[in-house]
């Protein structure tokens, strides 16, 4: 979205973040980090990328001292037990707060924070104080999961001027069930870039093909059903691994993929699955990938048969945008908001959180349904076109920036 604001609407747009790769890193020092003496990862796309080292080691009682000494000096009114919440999630970037102490920030019409409940929605915020400007949050609340459902966490989005949420739901919840004032909420969808997802096998990818490059000639007719996202209880992808003895029980000529970061509850239970007969599982990681949009990841989207996701902790969920935009059938969670997301019977089915037996009732629907896969995904497509596509998403964006500011 910034790319396109600053292309298409002028802007000058500086992001700061740190140097975490994965969640893990943003409070333990063995988590995934990038070198951030890498020049590379200054300019991204033409964006200018402040990638900020994260202090791992300074007591917490030291970080409390320091950072407590800022929030004074802005008037900023929170309490200890938001802070010490904050601090625990992560990241605490040192830099920053020294920056922020010696005026150095430059004086920005405007601050756009994201990603709730970690502590840069704090230095954010301190920013936007300091230089007397107004602050946004995008803060992708998981309302579904219960580690999130915790007022002393937040507190912190109500010293926020606006904050923008990614459906109406999460908007109501947030209302409703934690006193945010109804008129310091915004609601703009998340968006794909549909033409790189469309485009796959018309443009250079066209020699690149999933399942002729991972399934061997027998099996070049097998179904296919796709995850991505972090592989966790939270996102669904256990749950997946519950359900595929029931699948291919029905159904033994399917191939399931999974793409994202890996947790030690998955490889324990993927581990135990592979060992069924008829499982044929294929499992990416981060470091079987090239970044974002590599060419396995966009061409699993273009040939799968079926994308299921079954999470309850997405404020979104872009990945069905994905699956959309490839002209895929989506299965989701009918928890939080992926029911305000995927219409159910219209462009994706959807299942109870953490059910197998339901996971594996509506993938065997699906999979014996050929028209009805079509059906959906078409569905799906034409509302991406015309509702969650990057472009349409920053012109919303921008006007609500303009409106701010002006």
């Amino acid at each position: 979205m910034a790319e396109i604001l600053s292309s298409n609407y002028n802007y000058n747009i500086d992001i700061y973040t740190s140097d975490a790769v994965d969640f893990k890193a943003l409070r333990d020092p063995t988590g995934r980090k990038i070198n951030i003496f890498n020049k590379y990862f200054e300019n991204v796309n033409g964006l200018n990328i402040r990638r900020l080292p994260i202090n791992y080691h300074k007591p917490i009682s030291d970080k409390i001292d320091q950072i407590k000494n800022l929030i004074e000096f802005t008037n900023l009114k929170i309490s200890d037990d938001c802070l010490i919440n904050l601090m625990k999630n992560g990241p605490f970037l040192e830099d920053l707060i020294f920056e922020i102490r010696n005026n150095s920030i430059p004086n920005y019409d405007l601050i756009h924070t994201t990603f709730f409940p970690y502590f840069n929605l704090l230095l954010g915020l301190l920013i936007g104080k300091h230089i007397k400007k107004t602050t946004i949050c995008t803060p992708f609340f998981h309302f579904s999961n219960p580690r999130y459902l915790n007022a002393s966490l937040t507190e912190i989005l109500e010293h926020y001027d606006l904050i923008i949420a990614c459906t109406n739901m999460e908007r109501k919840i947030l209302i409703e069930n934690f006193g945010l004032n109804k008129n310091k909420i915004r609601v703009i969808p998340m968006g794909v870039d549909y033409n790189r997802f469309d485009n796959i096998h018309v443009s250079k990818f066209n020699d690149y093909y999933f399942k002729e490059t991972f399934f061997n000639e027998k099996e070049k007719k097998f179904k296919m059903i796709l995850y991505c996202g972090y592989k966790n209880y939270e996102k669904g992808a256990i749950s997946i691994l519950k359900a595929i003895p029931n699948i291919i029980e029905k159904e033994k000529r399917v191939y399931f993929v999974f793409i994202g970061p890996s947790t030690r509850a998955f490889n324990r239970e993927i581990s135990k699955i592979k060992r069924i007969k008829d499982t044929r599982i294929i499992n990416f990681t981060p470091d079987n990938l090239t970044g974002f949009y590599d060419k396995k990841k966009l061409t699993a989207f273009k040939e799968t048969d079926i994308y299921l996701m079954p999470s309850r902790t997405d404020a979104f969920g872009i990945s069905f945008l994905e699956a959309w935009a490839s002209g895929k059938p989506v299965i989701g969670a009918n928890i939080g908001a992926t029911p305000e997301i995927i219409k159910d019977n219209q462009d994706g089915l959807l299942v109870e959180f953490n059910n197998p037996i339901d996971i594996a009732k509506k993938v065997i629907k699906l999979l014996r349904n050929k028209r009805l896969r079509k059906k959906l995904g078409n569905h799906g497509r034409n509302r991406v076109i015309h509702n969650y596509t990057w472009d349409i998403v920053a012109k919303k964006t921008h006007e609500l920036y303009n409106e701010i500011i002006n």
